[in-house]
């Protein structure tokens, strides 16, 4: 086989329970607008559009086709998209399956409001993204700060607000992306390093 090692289901398991979870997802390390992987480093845009409510369909579809245009040109670079806030759909399954045991016609009653409720505020908040463009950096290239501040220009030139993301924001983005979770609002870098700055 050539040095190559063979693993049975047990062993790969205990190999993913020794693994971090930086190493699970593929992470090397986190950098100061992004992440490092063995595939080249990602730096993270987030944007947001601009004045939208304001402007005509014509105009929406004008910075559409300008931001496409931009990331035509730009090899490394795509979009990422994500809700920006928390799904409601494990509790509307635990509401139905409660509903569908319940005999008593009083409880029936609440379960059904409970779960309209939930309906509502997915619904007024159905249109809440957030939009991230990434840009991979080849390990082999050299580009620096300045060429990332040019495209941050760009996107900017296209009518969207812009930024580079911090650490927190990437945390908060996996978070979103691997966990649905946009309800919290620090994320630490070890297990208990929280306890440790309240106590310290």
């Amino acid at each position: 086989m050539g040095g190559v090692l063979i693993l049975n289901r047990k062993q790969k398991k205990e190999l993913r329970r020794r693994l971090s979870t930086r190493q699970l997802m593929g992470i090397d390390q986190f950098t100061e607008h992004g992440l490092k992987t063995v595939k080249g480093e990602l730096v993270f845009f987030l944007l947001s559009p601009d004045n939208l409510s304001v402007l005509s369909a014509d105009g929406v579809r004008n910075r559409v086709r300008a931001l496409t245009d931009l990331l035509r040109s730009v090899d490394a670079a795509e979009l990422l998209a994500l809700d920006s806030r928390e799904s409601f759909q494990n509790n509307k399954n635990y509401y139905q399956t409660r509903l569908e045991q319940e005999a008593v016609p009083a409880i029936r009653e609440m379960l059904r409001q409970n779960m309209a409720h939930l309906n509502d505020i997915q619904s007024t908040t159905a249109s809440a993204r957030e939009f991230a463009l990434v840009h991979r950096i080849d390990p082999k290239s050299n580009e620096d700060y300045s060429t990332l501040k040019q495209l941050e220009k760009r996107v900017r030139d296209c009518g969207f607000h812009v930024r580079m993301a911090e650490e927190q924001d990437i945390k908060r983005l996996l978070a979103v992306y691997y966990q649905q979770d946009v309800t919290t609002e620090h994320f630490d870098s070890f297990d208990g390093e929280g306890s440790v700055r309240t106590n310290g």
